[in-house]
């Protein structure tokens, strides 16, 4: 199955979640009533499976009915959630969130009932959503107030397409009788999926196209002077041996005469960049949106993986091109130096609590669709109990995204971007309910409302950092986002 675009429409009614009230009446032993006014239950949660399904279509279904809605695509490893509602959600701030996050997660578990039917990664209930740059609360008039500091949300209804099956799984966390509500789920996920059958494209897989939008700059952090003066700063600061790198990044806001048009943005973000986790994060009439190469940590038992990647050079026009630019990364000072600032905190931040480490003894160029970064994989095994939220708080702000030394960098970062970062550059991903699951850092994205967007990128900035190079190179990263909206050429 390519949870991307496929559908097929053999046996639609099977495909329609049927049986998720009767999953719900077994696991708890018959109709069981809880009084409205009593204590929340536990968590209930039930799974069934589904025919494949195509996840662009049921998040733009979920989106269209006024649902809260979330989508979690990796089309290379066939691998998709859609969350669908909230049942229970746990939204902290500050430098506390992974860890309170971690614990309100593992207390709604602790007297969760649910069955597994097979051992698939993802299946069964999962939070999904972001844990943000800083913890900072947004004010009431900031791009990012719908969002918050953080959230991970546990969907009602969380759609999980993969290589082994497909399934639906219905959530209830509050007062009332658990029976009915997974009735009234049932029903839910009937209509949804029903109206993505009538949204996916004719033919199953494809990408479509967007209409070119007519998208204007109407604003950027910092204007092109200001940034030319702070990278000649920071990479002063860098020489003079205050920092080993900082990381800068750069907002531009757009406007088009129309409303952008989200689903086919998603659709030509997978197929772009099927390398990436593509998401999207609808809150009220605003939506994140991206498709990030960059993963922060992932987690199988005890087992856990991440990835250096710094240093960046643009894609070449034919596949010569491209070698003889992946050459040059591959030899220049200036990148190796910045990605190894990054590769040596990971090692740090991991070594205390890992029992077995490995890191590749080079880097590796991996190629997007407009850029090539320096990577390098880091894997290992934990010694003790770290699930994937205590990985992330080490691990997150990576230099890649923040600086080194941390403090001093995102002191830096405070004092002279100009602008709150709210959930660009933070963890997103999704949490299961033994405590694995996975967290991205949220690049080459953008927060779109209406006919609005504002874009976001960021350069690593060390001792001979070059700020009209680095000003470009911000700009290819932002082409991604850019161009599945519908803003033509090679802009911002």
């Amino acid at each position: 199955m390519t949870v991307a675009g496929r559908t097929r429409r053999k046996d639609a009614e099977a495909r329609r979640g049927e049986g998720l009230a009767a999953a719900v009446t077994d696991l708890l032993g018959g109709r069981v009533a809880v009084p409205a006014a009593g204590p929340a239950p536990g968590l209930v949660a039930a799974s069934v499976p589904i025919e494949p399904f195509d996840a662009v279509a049921l998040y733009a279904a979920a989106v269209e009915a006024g649902y809260e809605a979330v989508l979690w695509l990796q089309p290379s490893e066939e691998f998709a959630l859609v969350g669908i509602g909230r049942a229970w959600a746990v939204e902290p701030s500050g430098q506390e969130r992974f860890r309170a996050a971690e614990a309100s997660w593992r207390s709604l578990m602790e007297g969760a009932r649910f069955g597994r039917l097979a051992a698939a990664r993802g299946l069964g209930p999962v939070v999904i959503g972001g844990l943000g740059f800083s913890g900072r609360v947004p004010g009431g008039d900031d791009v990012w107030q719908p969002f918050g500091a953080a959230a991970l949300v546990l969907p009602s209804l969380v759609a999980l397409g993969s290589a082994s099956g497909s399934w639906v799984t219905g959530s209830i966390a509050g007062p009332g009788d658990a029976c009915a509500q997974a009735d009234a789920l049932e029903g839910i996920w009937a209509r949804l999926s029903a109206r993505a059958d009538r949204l996916a494209p004719a033919g199953g897989e494809g990408a479509g196209e967007v209409p070119r939008a007519h998208l204007e700059i109407v604003h950027e952090w910092p204007t092109s002077p200001h940034w030319r003066h702070l990278v000649g700063l920071m990479a002063g600061a860098v020489g003079r041996g205050r920092l080993d790198k900082v990381v800068f990044a750069r907002r531009v806001d757009l406007v088009s005469s129309v409303d952008l048009e989200v689903a086919g943005a998603l659709r030509l973000l997978a197929a772009s960049a099927p390398e990436s986790a593509v998401f999207a994060f609808r809150r009220g009439d605003s939506t994140f949106l991206g498709a990030t190469p960059e993963r922060l940590v992932r987690t199988a038992g005890r087992s856990y993986s991440t990835a250096a990647v710094a240093g960046s050079i643009r894609r070449g026009a034919d596949e010569a091109e491209d070698a003889a630019l992946r050459a040059e990364l591959l030899a220049s000072e200036k990148e190796r130096e910045e990605h190894a600032v990054v590769v040596r905190t990971i090692r740090r931040q991991l070594e205390p609590i890992s029992e077995t480490i490995e890191v590749a003894a080079q880097p590796s160029v991996l190629v997007l669709c407009h850029v090539q970064h320096l990577a390098t994989a880091v894997e290992g095994t934990v010694r003790g109990d770290e699930g994937l939220l205590a990985l992330a708080d080490r691990l997150h702000p990576t230099p890649a995204v923040g600086g080194e030394p941390r403090h001093l960098a995102l002191a830096m970062i405070d004092e002279h971007e100009g602008f709150d970062r709210g959930w660009y550059t933070g963890p997103v991903g999704w949490l299961g309910p033994d405590g694995d699951g996975e967290l991205m850092v949220a690049l080459r994205c953008g927060l779109v409302s209406g006919g609005r967007a504002s874009l976001f990128a960021g350069c690593g900035i060390v001792a001979d950092s070059d700020p009209d190079r680095e000003w470009e190179e911000s700009r290819i990263k932002m082409r991604a986002v850019a161009a599945a909206l519908g803003r033509p050429g090679d802009e911002p």
